[in-house]
């Protein structure tokens, strides 16, 4: 595709990262704008009283694949500090009455839409193409919980590339779906999520147990996700790609964490900062709007050249970057070999520190892939190795395996 051209092999880390969201987004999204929000995403305070994951109500939707039935949901969780909020999404629920046992639950983690409420992926029109191999798991019998996470949908900002406030937005929309029709009693789940979505997976399997000990998690699978972000923040930017969800990162950590961004933006560029922060990535046309947006920033924007050596953000950036899993946890991962984004070596990482923990990995190459595409074309191999976790066959292991010799788009992001 053309807009892939945009982050090429020479592109800065930083670059390469931050597009990684951007990308794909707007390669698994469709050309369509959003619905407007409406008083279902809207919590009083006598509604948020409840345990975290319990419904606050739903509300079904048509068009679900494979004869499924979905539901918008709105469902309890919890903030920052703490606090009882509402999250939103969408849980879809395959044909029939639920098998004995309860149905597997398979929680979807989505890529960057956005840090505002109106970018909310339940809000798109065609939120199920978004689902990478959502089509699969229905026909196999499986629930899809897909949450927004806070902040999207429900009041803002969206906590954007905070793990834990990811993590625990999916593991309670696995909750709330446990509460819907045709699901049944059934407590095993898996996650899986691509790029921003595979941050969010990894931090599921570092909190699931203590979060939510009634629950089973079977395993973790995560396409091109982000994970050393001190790595990945370590250069300068020069990309749109870049530059558009930086101003984002920035601007929700300013406001969720209280970082002064007024030290690292210069006031010149916050305009646009704003701007950009206020727009979606839900379709082409979003790409190309954030493109005339980003313009100012090319001439003026960061007052330092190197945020990943400047706090509190280097200290924000480690705070976010996941650690390796329990080993009793299986993890998939899912590359592109031709990814000039979310490089092939830093996942390759991922995979060696998880392997030296103990951890049973699979870590699947895809040959000639770029980040757009990689949890598309890795989607029947993702579900496949989720439904045999819950069917609890052997569970396969690539650790200690020869590892693939260097591909030139790798070679070239050294």
């Amino acid at each position: 595709m053309k807009v892939s051209k945009k982050f090429s092999a020479a592109a800065p880390p930083l670059g390469r990262w931050l597009g990684a969201m951007l990308c794909a987004a707007m390669l698994s999204l469709p050309t369509a704008k959003v619905q407007a929000q409406t008083a279902f995403y809207e919590a009083s305070a006598q509604e948020l009283a409840g345990p975290p994951g319990s419904l606050i109500r739903s509300e079904p939707m048509a068009f679900a694949p494979a004869g499924a039935q979905a539901y918008r949901v709105l469902y309890r969780s919890l903030g920052m500090h703490g606090e009882p909020i509402a999250v939103s999404g969408v849980i879809i629920v395959p044909p029939g009455p639920a098998p004995a046992g309860g149905r597997p639950i398979v929680a979807w983690a989505h890529p960057t839409t956005g840090v505002v409420p109106h970018c909310a992926p339940s809000l798109a029109i065609f939120v199920f193409q978004q689902m990478a191999g959502l089509r699969q798991l229905v026909e196999q019998g499986a629930v899809v919980a897909a949450t927004d996470y806070p902040g999207l949908g429900t009041t803002g900002p969206h906590p954007y590339l905070v793990g834990d406030s990811e993590a625990r937005s999916v593991i309670d929309s696995v909750r709330a779906a446990r509460s819907l029709p045709g699901v049944g009693d059934g407590n095993s789940f898996a996650v899986w999520g691509h790029s921003q979505g595979g941050q969010a997976s990894l931090y599921t399997g570092l909190i699931a147990k203590t979060y939510a000990p009634e629950l089973r998690l079977v395993g973790v699978a995560a396409a091109a996700p982000a994970t050393s972000l001190v790595t990945l923040m370590g250069d300068d930017f020069k990309s749109s790609g870049g530059k558009n969800l930086t101003a984002m990162t920035l601007w929700s950590w300013s406001r969720v964490y209280g970082a002064p961004i007024d030290k690292v933006v210069l006031p010149q560029a916050m305009p646009a900062v704003d701007r950009l922060s206020n727009e979606c990535i839900e379709s082409i046309f979003d790409i190309l709007e954030r493109r005339q947006t980003e313009k100012p920033l090319e001439q003026t924007f960061m007052s330092v050249p190197n945020i990943a050596t400047v706090e509190p953000w280097r200290s924000l950036a480690i705070r976010n970057t996941p650690a390796a899993l329990s080993p009793q946890i299986p993890l998939f991962l899912a590359q592109g070999t031709a990814d000039n984004i979310v490089r092939p070596d830093v996942t390759r990482a991922y995979m060696q520190q998880q392997c030296k923990a103990g951890g049973k990995v699979v870590m699947m190459w895809v040959p000639g892939v770029g980040h757009g595409l990689v949890a598309r074309d890795s989607a029947n191999a993702a579900v496949g190795w989720m439904m045999d976790r819950f069917a609890g066959q052997p569970v396969p292991n690539d650790c200690g395996k020869p590892v693939p010799a260097m591909m030139p788009a790798e070679a070239s992001a050294q």
